[in-house]
């Protein structure tokens, strides 16, 4: 009970943090911080699938991607699209390519599974990067962000980047009420039971693959989503956010701060983007540029963590709360 509520303390302790942060921080921090809210639902469009079902995917930047090609697509030249109608086309798009693939791998598992999931998102990298779709290898630009108009009211302008942040900042709390309402219902127990033990599932009446192929979809349009507001951030798209080297960046994320957990897959997207920053900064030393070869000190921190912490950074917070329990249960003897 006390852990609940020192985990509820810090997560709104959190969030006031966030809403408060544009009455002090520059527009750098609070692009750098929207940036950051953005890949956190990427995280946990994956975490649903990694840490909840138990599928391990290479290929969810291929949802990622593609939104954001579909928010280019339907934006008239120089001109911005419309909001309300973008954005839920995006994510469609995004559900229905993950419902395609997802009929076609989810027979497989494991390895197969991974390997399947990676080689699909590679046919949809290359059908971008090797043809004249979307300006090839070079991508394509987002000239104008898109208008949140409503028969000429416009509640608001994404090309204010502090309304850019809240408009995320509300879709983060939203994704995060809405997943955590799915796992809490009896929806979110079959999935976490196929994790576990799939034939048994099944020999409970089950019909595993429907549970599955859901979860797929609806990852894919959550990944879709974070895809949309990353281009419409930037301004650009290219096939570079459709490869695998993106996918193993969010895979990153959420195994950083802990598989299994909204909180982490969260804290997963802010700590790496954070760690990144900090190790490019880092000076020179002794004739070396240490912060030229920031990757190497982020897969170290990486495998330090999951030798370390099994539970990721999120792990932490269990610790402290152990050991601060054991001088209060002496105490009480």
């Amino acid at each position: 009970m006390r852990h609940s509520r020192l985990a509820a303390a810090v997560l709104f302790a959190c969030l006031l943090a966030l809403v408060l942060l544009p009455w002090f921080a520059e527009k750098y921090y609070i692009q750098l911080f929207t940036k950051m809210m953005i890949m956190a639902i990427f995280a946990m469009s994956l975490d649903l699938l990694v840490g909840y079902t138990g599928l391990v995917s290479l290929g969810h930047a291929a949802f990622f991607g593609l939104a954001g090609y579909v928010l280019a697509f339907a934006a008239p030249q120089y001109q911005a699209a419309n909001l309300w109608l973008s954005l839920p086309l995006a994510m469609a798009v995004s559900g229905l390519l993950a419902l395609a693939i997802g009929v076609l791998v989810l027979r497989t598992s494991g390895i197969y599974f991974i390997m399947v999931t990676l080689a699909f998102a590679q046919m949809v990298f290359f059908v971008f990067h090797d043809t004249k779709i979307a300006g090839g290898a070079d991508g394509i630009y987002v000239y104008a962000k898109p208008v949140a108009a409503i028969a000429g009211w416009e509640p608001f302008s994404l090309e204010n980047h502090t309304h850019f942040y809240f408009v995320v900042l509300v879709l983060l709390v939203l994704v995060y009420a809405l997943l955590r309402m799915l796992l809490a219902s009896l929806f979110g127990r079959v999935i976490v039971g196929i994790r576990v033990n799939e034939q048994r599932m099944r020999s409970l009446g089950y019909r595993t693959f429907r549970y599955k192929l859901v979860c797929f979809v609806l990852s894919g349009a959550l990944a879709g989503m974070a895809g949309y507001f990353a281009a419409a951030q930037f301004g650009f798209v290219s096939p570079d956010i459709l490869g695998w080297h993106q996918s193993g960046s969010v895979l990153m994320m959420v195994i950083l701060g802990g598989m299994g957990t909204l909180n982490g897959a969260i804290l997963g997207a802010f700590a790496m983007m954070l760690l990144e920053l900090g190790f490019q900064g880092l000076p020179v030393v002794g004739g070396v540029d240490i912060g030229k070869h920031w990757q190497l000190l982020m897969g170290g921190f990486i495998v330090f963590v999951v030798l370390l912490l099994p539970h990721g950074l999120l792990g932490l917070g269990r610790l402290a709360s152990r050991l601060l329990r054991k001088p209060a249960e002496a105490g009480d003897g």
